[in-house]
């Protein structure tokens, strides 16, 4: 399967960046070839003639050796064309999640001369996720003598896909008395609210059954539905009331489970059994009790497990307190994980040639290296240096890219062999490190004469010898392979 070469048709699978995502790029790395493909493109799709966009010929691909060098291999290049081809399944929300803007990077090899190029393929979000429910009912209990203009919030639906084709809007199914109003939490996800616009009579009507529908920006659109049942119950004077809307508190990612994060605390202005109050999580996801508890009866909240800023740098989540009589008020809880120098940087080879011949000339490149760290800021800065090994220098060609070069003559009959160590240091207080050893053979050339053990060599002969006497040995010895 081939997308076409024509650039300008938005119904070709072949696709060049957009203008605005080509100023995001534009001077990232040098030499750098980009693309833009839909995920989930089938296996052997075309993404783009690699070898054409470097420049190169059909006719120089055997001898060039053109391939793919990254850590995960979801393309190749075919020997034959010079096509990049896709060679596993691309899923953005599975790569990515739901950033913006999903960029694979990879570099490609060239042998003979060896040159390296960077490639960079936006994987543009098909809308392959409907929006979802995590119940299919909702069950809410409303006392009567509520006011109208009274809001409840509601579990929110989940989609996986990013950007237009992700969740957009609810809507509620046409009824007397309830409307439907969109709100969004500090990290930016819509969630619905139910608003009472009419007054409930129990004696009236003591149950109402809406259907709630979340729909997403695709093209064709995609829904999901949930239930929303609700008991009208009899009057209770006073509902609970929070000290505040809006809790924040920030933790180390290093604080152990068990660790007081906060108390929330809400009161009730009615007396006796209708004054006492429970606390509870309200449509919270699984992260949120994965890592956190809350006292029913205190409205005290611990931590549950280790935090880790490199999965989830904040949390967001609500907190219900209810009397007897099911009357109820929310409040927002907002965490953010403060980032600890915990995780070591790791030094990737991507790539490595050898052997390596004896008479390559300084600058000549041995290994391409790259290096990451999944902590932030100056916790994530990592510079990299060799042990030892004076006949080798890194260079840096990019962020987090380096080359490994010679830096002097080589000679197999001296040094055959090179263990080089690589180690790599984060800015963090303390630093951590990380080293790897790169193996380098030398390959022997012919560049040394035999020589003889003698440079004179005098023979006294006995005459009357036979012919074919021996009359002297000479030897001669050359360290070349």
């Amino acid at each position: 399967m081939r997308p076409s070469a024509e650039r300008s048709s938005p119904a070709r699978w072949r696709q060049v960046l957009l203008a605005f995502l080509l100023s995001l790029l534009r001077g990232a790395l040098p030499n750098q070839i980009r693309y833009s493909i839909p995920e989930e493109l089938a296996q052997n799709s075309v993404v783009g003639n690699l070898a054409k966009d470097l420049g190169l010929s059909v006719q120089d691909l055997p001898a060039r050796k053109l391939r793919v060098s990254a850590e995960k291999e979801y393309f190749t290049v075919n020997p034959e064309s010079g096509d990049l081809i896709v060679s596993d399944r691309i899923d953005r929300e599975q790569i990515c999640g739901k950033k913006p803007l999903c960029i694979l990077d990879f570099d490609t090899v060239a042998e003979n001369p060896l040159n390296i190029f960077h490639v960079a393929v936006i994987v543009q979000d098909i809308n392959d996720n409907t929006p979802l429910f995590k119940q299919s009912k909702i069950e809410l209990k409303i006392v009567e003598s509520t006011k109208p203009g009274k809001t409840f919030p509601l579990d929110p639906a989940l989609d996986s896909d990013a950007g237009p084709n992700s969740l957009q809007r609810y809507h509620l199914n046409d009824n007397e008395h309830f409307d439907l109003a969109e709100k969004q939490t500090a990290d930016g996800r819509k969630y619905p609210e139910l608003v009472l616009k009419h007054s409930l009579d129990r004696e009236e009507q003591n149950f109402h059954q809406l259907v709630l529908t979340a729909v997403d920006g695709g093209d064709p659109p995609q829904s999901g539905t949930t239930q929303i049942q609700i008991q009208v119950t009899d009057a209770n004077d006073n509902p609970p009331v929070f000290v505040q809307d809006i809790y924040k508190v920030s933790l180390q990612e290093g604080v152990p489970p068990g660790f007081s994060v906060l108390q929330v605390t809400a009161t009730d202005q009615d007396e006796g059994v209708n004054a006492e109050i429970t606390y509870s999580f309200h449509n919270v996801d699984e992260l949120v009790e994965q890592f956190f508890n809350l006292d029913k009866r205190t409205g005290e909240i611990t931590t549950k497990d280790d935090f880790d800023f490199e999965i989830a740098n904040s949390y967001t989540f609500s907190v219900e307190a209810k009397d007897p009589g099911d009357l109820a008020a929310h409040c927002s809880i907002q965490v953010e994980i403060l980032d600890e120098n915990d995780c070591a940087p790791e030094v990737i080879i991507t790539s490595v040639f050898t052997p390596l011949p004896e008479d390559s000339p300084p600058g000549t490149v041995i290994a391409l290296i790259k290096t990451r760290d999944r902590d932030s800021g100056e916790n994530g800065e990592v510079y990299c240096r060799l042990l030892g090994n004076v006949e080798f220098i890194l260079k840096s060609y990019s962020k987090n890219y380096y080359k490994l070069v010679t830096d002097g003559p080589l000679d197999r009959e001296e040094i055959p062999e090179y263990n080089i160590t690589v180690l790599a240091t984060d800015r963090g207080k303390p630093p951590l490190s990380s080293s790897i050893s790169i193996t380098l053979q030398v390959a022997d050339v012919n560049d040394n004469a035999p020589v003889f053990e003698q440079a004179f060599y005098l023979v006294h002969i006995a005459e009357n010898n036979p012919p074919g006497a021996s009359i002297a040995q000479v030897s001669a010895s050359d360290p070349d392979l």
